[in-house]
């Protein structure tokens, strides 16, 4: 194994020349830190930024977050996906105020106590808010380690996991870990590229195995890709004068206690003639009366990590309101932006939006 402190002491340096001067790395407050790290997980910088200025100017306490409806949190969440992430920072900061006093926890084992932290997200709050030598494991981390090892056991198992956890925490500069932790992952993020890595300009390219070998691409190995499963969602955007309607997903199931339209979900596509003779399809507008196609349909393709949505919005006016819409929230169309929904709702708003010469807008 190379020097410790070399390592080091070659990405701390590097770190301190190249580093990106983003606002929570001008804090030690461990709530904003908290927060920017929920934030930036499945997330780029880039778009992560401005979300979080939005999200902390309006929760800039554990307090104010704790205190905050649900629904409040998933709008300024909206866009970003993955709502579980902002759920579970909620509920958190909940458990913060109910069982901590208000404080967040400045031990590791506390933090990692808080609901939805998990290893990563407690050893970066406790490196970078209390300066405690807790090594992160990221995907910038898997891949300088990695690669500077050449190491070939897959991360995606039990052993690679464990291997990896012990070698970032054996790397670990104990005397500067904030410095250390945001040290290689910066290094991961702007040099050491999933592609095209930026060998020859990194600090650590004389010492890489996997440089060496040229193989630098060949890591960090994995042992199987996820199954991508197709569903197809038939919405049905129903207008009844100036009222639409809504339901609020509430199944543990993707974009959970977000809004959307009346959904149909069939186990292939279908045209709005085969959707029309469908029992859910009749159940639902057989007592609607007269229904009108007012709009084109709206046909998107959906890609999640585990999962691709088929999705078709169908625009409809309805002579009148059944009885099986009871369950759903009737509102006015002008009512409709105060509603988190999911990105894929949010385009088909912003396809409406650019065809506005076309259609009415939906909603001011």
């Amino acid at each position: 194994m190379p020097n410790k402190k070399d390592f080091a002491f070659r990405i701390e340096r590097w770190f301190e020349e190249n580093r990106r001067p983003l606002p929570w790395r001008e804090t030690a407050d461990p709530y904003r830190i908290w927060v920017s790290e929920i934030i930036l997980q499945q997330t780029r910088v880039a778009q992560g930024l401005e979300y979080y200025y939005r999200f902390i100017d309006r929760f800039p306490t554990v307090r104010s977050l704790a205190e905050a409806d649900e629904d409040e949190v998933l709008k300024y969440w909206e866009g970003l996906g993955y709502y579980s992430r902002a759920r579970n920072l909620h509920a958190a900061a909940r458990q913060v105020m109910g069982q901590f006093g208000g404080e967040i926890p400045d031990s590791y084992e506390g933090i990692r106590s808080l609901k939805g932290v998990g290893d990563y997200t407690a050893a970066a709050i406790a490196s970078f808010a209390y300066g405690l030598p807790c090594a992160v494991v990221d995907g910038n981390v898997y891949r300088v380690l990695s690669r500077f090892f050449a190491v070939d056991t897959p991360i995606d198992t039990t052993e690679g996991h464990k291997l990896f956890a012990a070698l970032a925490d054996e790397m670990l500069d104990r005397q500067a870990p904030a410095l250390y932790n945001q040290a290689i992952m910066e290094l991961g993020a702007l040099q050491c590229l999933p592609r095209s890595p930026q060998c020859v300009a990194c600090p650590l390219f004389l010492l890489c195995e996997a440089a060496a070998a040229g193989k630098a691409e060949s890591f960090p190995v994995k042992a199987g890709k996820t199954v991508v499963r197709p569903r197809y969602f038939n919405y049905l955007v129903l207008h009844c004068g100036e009222d639409v309607f809504l339901s609020r997903r509430s199944e543990k199931d993707i974009w959970r206690n977000l809004y959307e339209f009346v959904l149909i979900e069939s186990n292939r596509a279908l045209t709005f003639e085969a959707l029309q003779q469908t029992e859910a399809y009749r159940s639902l507008l057989g007592e609607a009366g007269r229904v009108q196609v007012v709009r084109p349909p709206f046909s998107h393709r959906h890609l999640l990590s585990h999962r691709v949505i088929h999705a078709t919005f169908h625009t409809l006016e309805i002579e009148k309101v059944p009885e099986s819409l009871s369950p759903y929230i009737r509102l006015k169309q002008g009512e409709l932006g105060r509603y988190a929904f999911a990105r894929l709702t949010g385009l088909y708003f912003d396809w409406l939006a650019s065809s506005a010469s076309s259609f009415p807008r939906l909603f001011e």
